[in-house]
C-alpha cells in the first residue's frame, strides 16, 4: 500500500478504462494493497480482485458494505463509487443514486471555466444542448450503421418509420427555442424508437415504465444507470460538477449526468435491452452484454470528446491536458 502513489493508480486514463463493476451480497475491502469482494460460499469465504487502476465505476447493491481502507484506494485511482437497489437501479422509494467522486484538488479547471463561459446564457446553453442532441442521433446511426449483431436483430436506421422520426426530430430541434422544447421532442422521438424497438423484437405490449417488473423496462432501467455512471466519470475527470446541467433543468442536482448520457442510451442501451429480454436473458449476462458493447462503439470516448467540445468551443485548448 505505501509503495503506491496516485499517480501510479491513474496510469490508464478513464476514457481507456474497460471495467464497471455491480456487485450485491458481498463485502468490500482493502487486503495486502487490492481492493476485493468477498462472497459468502457454502464451504468457504472467496476473495476476488478488483483492478482498480482499470475501472470507471463500482455500483454498490443490496447487500454489500464497504471499508474506509477500500473507499481511499478507489479515491486513489478515481473511481466513483454509487449506491443502488438491486440491479444497479434505485429502490422504488429512492432518488437518483448519490455518486460518491474521489476529491482533489487538482482536478482540471480549463473546462469548468468553458462551461461558465457559456452557462448563464439561455441562448448559448441551448445551443448546447442542441449540440449533445445532434451527436446523440449522429453516435446512433454510428452505432446502428456498424453492429453486425444489431442489423441481425433489426435494427437499423434505413427503416421508413426510423428515418421519418429523425427527420422531424432534426427539424423540431433546430426551431426549438427552449430547453422544454428539446425535451419534448426527445420524448417523440423516444417513444418512436420504443415503438421501433419492441416491433422487430416481437414484445407485445410494451410500455416504459420504470417501476414496471417485466425484462425489458428492468434492462432499460439497469442499462441506464450503467451510462450514467460513465456520464458521472466523464464530468469527474474534466472537473465539470453535475448540476450546471444544458437541457434537464437547473432544479435537478444532477441533471448534467442525464444530459450526457442520453448521448449513448438510444444507440446502445435501447437496442440491447429489448434483444435481451427477448432472449430471456439474467441481469448479469444482459449487463455483461451492455458493457462490452460500450467497449466495442467507445462509448465513454465518445462522451469526453463531446462534453471537451462544448466546454472549449471558442477557447484555446491548452497543450498537456489530462484527458
Amino acid at each position: 500500500m505505501d509503495n503506491f502513489s496516485p499517480s501510479d493508480l491513474k496510469a490508464i486514463l478513464h476514457s481507456k478504462r474497460a471495467n464497471i463493476y455491480y456487485l450485491e451480497y458481498c463485502r468490500v475491502m482493502q487486503k495486502d494493497g487490492r481492493v476485493l469482494y468477498l462472497t459468502e460460499a457454502k464451504k468457504e469465504n472467496q476473495y476476488f480482485n478488483i483492478p482498480i487502476a482499470n475501472t470507471t465505476v463500482l455500483l454498490l447493491g443490496n447487500g454489500t458494505s464497504i471499508t474506509q481502507a477500500a473507499i481511499r484506494m478507489l479515491a486513489q485511482a478515481g473511481v466513483l463509487v454509487g449506491f443502488s437497489g438491486g440491479g444497479g437501479t434505485p429502490l422504488y422509494m429512492g432518488n437518483a443514486i448519490e455518486w460518491f467522486t474521489p476529491q482533489s484538488e487538482y482536478r482540471p479547471t480549463e473546462y469548468l471555466q468553458g462551461w461558465m463561459s457559456f452557462w448563464f446564457d439561455d441562448n448559448k446553453r441551448l445551443d448546447a444542448a442542441k449540440q449533445f442532441q445532434q451527436a446523440r442521433i449522429e453516435f446512433l446511426h454510428h452505432v446502428w450503421g456498424k453492429d453486425r449483431d444489431l442489423k441481425l436483430e433489426g435494427f437499423t436506421t434505413n427503416d421508413s418509420n426510423i428515418e421519418a422520426a429523425l427527420q422531424r426530430f432534426d427539424e423540431r430541434m433546430v426551431t426549438a427555442t427552449k430547453p422544454s422544447d428539446l425535451l419534448l421532442t426527445e420524448a417523440q422521438l423516444t417513444k418512436q424508437l420504443y415503438k421501433f424497438a419492441a416491433n422487430v423484437t416481437n414484445t407485445s405490449d410494451f410500455k416504459r415504465q420504470h417501476q414496471s417488473t417485466d425484462k425489458a423496462n428492468d434492462f432499460l432501467n439497469h442499462g441506464n444507470y450503467l451510462a450514467y455512471g460513465l456520464a458521472a466519470t466523464t464530468l469527474w475527470v474534466l472537473g465539470i460538477p453535475h448540476g450546471f446541467a444544458v437541457m434537464h433543468g437547473k432544479t435537478r442536482r444532477g441533471a448534467l449526468v442525464f444530459d450526457i448520457a442520453d448521448l449513448i442510451k438510444d444507440a446502445i442501451v435501447l437496442p440491447w435491452a429489448f434483444i435481451c429480454a427477448k432472449e430471456n436473458l439474467t441481469e448479469q449476462e444482459f449487463r455483461t452484454q451492455i458493457l462490452q458493447a460500450f467497449t466495442d462503439h467507445k462509448a465513454l470516448d465518445f462522451m469526453f470528446e463531446q462534453v471537451k467540445k462544448v466546454a472549449l468551443q471558442g477557447h484555446d485548448e491548452t497543450e498537456g491536458q489530462s484527458q
